[in-house]
């Protein structure tokens, strides 16, 4: 970004809060951020803090490495464990507890797990070892799927026979559908996911207001992005028009990336259904690999535990998924749960509800008091 200096402004992101605390005096707002990279950025910047305290934010289910229940680092240190295997994933799935440990304790066993930066340099570790299998543990929205399908269309090309995916790409819109639907989800907007609606454009979020009646504000990533958005999205709210607005112009249009749509529609089909952490069985809320890729696909070639695993009992990462709760009411957080030894994966996940509160929130004034009173 070449003019990163303007989007924080503090004098202009102090015009801005003073906008919020007039049209909103008076009034109630409990808005969800969708994005994990719009809770750290709140906390980052301070904005719990400035935002007047009849606006309440809460966290949503757009974390993917927080989202993936056990059972699947189970299926994925089960890949792993297999001698002629080297599985490759992104750096923060190596640290989430499965239900017998993670895959940096596979790692320490003997298992051989590598990180990478992207489905690509999977694709180079097949080519470079022709007598291993290489399995790429395929997470993320919408933003990371086109990624994995342009690689795997590449394989294909060039007919890698030993590079597999594990695919567990997942769907925002259904999750939040499945929120919605929930008789304890109480909200009255939502900040949307940048990264996400890049990609599948700012039309996929119509349903919202037409058949729930709550406003949406697609945002940036920059505090004074936030700030508008919340602005933007409050404004709607006191107005009584909720809709689907886009204060992310800089990079979000209509109809998304076409390009990326369809690179994704070429490789992946919808799965009938699949668990998400906090939410449960969800229909239609992520992608598997089409027939015509079956030879890459890890689901087929290696034999799974496929075990449902409940999440620790004294972990509450599902219900800070979910809205339910705020990461510091959790019984465990900062205590026996803290990123060095994470219980849950929210408090794993660069884009983790807990960690971003862990790691800025208790620089948070609110967040002090908050504490002082649980």
């Amino acid at each position: 970004m070449r003019f990163i200096d303007e989007f924080r402004d503090s004098e202009l992101a102090k015009r801005v809060v003073r906008e919020i605390e007039r049209i909103a005096e008076g009034r109630y707002f409990r808005i969800m951020e969708i994005c994990g990279g719009h809770t750290h950025t709140i906390y980052r910047y301070g904005l719990h803090d400035v935002l007047p305290a009849n606006i309440e934010l809460v966290h949503g289910p757009g974390c993917p490495v927080c989202v993936l229940p056990m059972g699947k680092v189970d299926d994925a240190i089960a890949i792993a464990k297999h001698d002629d295997v080297i599985l490759a994933t992104f750096g923060d799935m190596m640290r989430v507890p499965g239900s017998e440990g993670s895959l940096i304790d596979a790692q320490a066993d003997g298992a051989d797990v590598r990180m990478v930066y992207s489905p690509l340099d999977a694709l180079k570790l097949a080519h470079q070892n022709p007598d291993r299998k290489v399995v790429f543990f395929a997470i993320g929205f919408e933003t990371t799927a086109p990624g994995t399908a342009v690689t795997l269309m590449r394989a294909k090309q060039l007919e890698i026979r030993n590079f597999f995916v594990f695919c567990n790409h997942v769907l925002v819109v259904p999750a939040i559908k499945a929120l919605l639907d929930s008789p304890e989800t109480q909200l009255d907007g939502f900040i949307g996911p940048g990264h996400v609606t890049t990609v599948i454009g700012s039309k996929a979020w119509e349903f919202i207001p037409r058949d729930y009646g709550k406003g949406i504000v697609i945002s940036g990533f920059e505090p004074l992005d936030m700030l508008q958005a919340i602005y933007m999205l409050v404004r709607q709210l006191v107005e009584g028009k909720p809709r689907v607005d886009v204060q992310y112009t800089r990079a979000v249009r209509p109809d998304g990336n076409t390009k990326a749509k369809e690179v994704m529609a070429q490789v992946f089909e919808l799965r009938e259904t699949f668990e998400w952490r906090g939410l449960g069985w969800i229909e239609k809320s992520a992608l598997k690999l089409k027939p015509e890729f079956a030879e890459f696909d890890a689901e087929l070639h290696f034999e799974l535990p496929r075990r449902q695993v409940a999440d620790p009992k004294v972990c509450q990462c599902g219900e800070v998924l979910r809205g339910a709760i705020l990461p510091w009411e959790c019984k465990v957080f900062g205590t026996a749960c803290t990123p060095e030894h994470p219980i849950g994966a929210c408090m794993v996940s660069s884009e983790g509800a807990c960690a971003a509160v862990y790691q800025y929130g208790r620089y948070s004034r609110k967040v002090r008091e908050l504490l002082q009173h649980l």
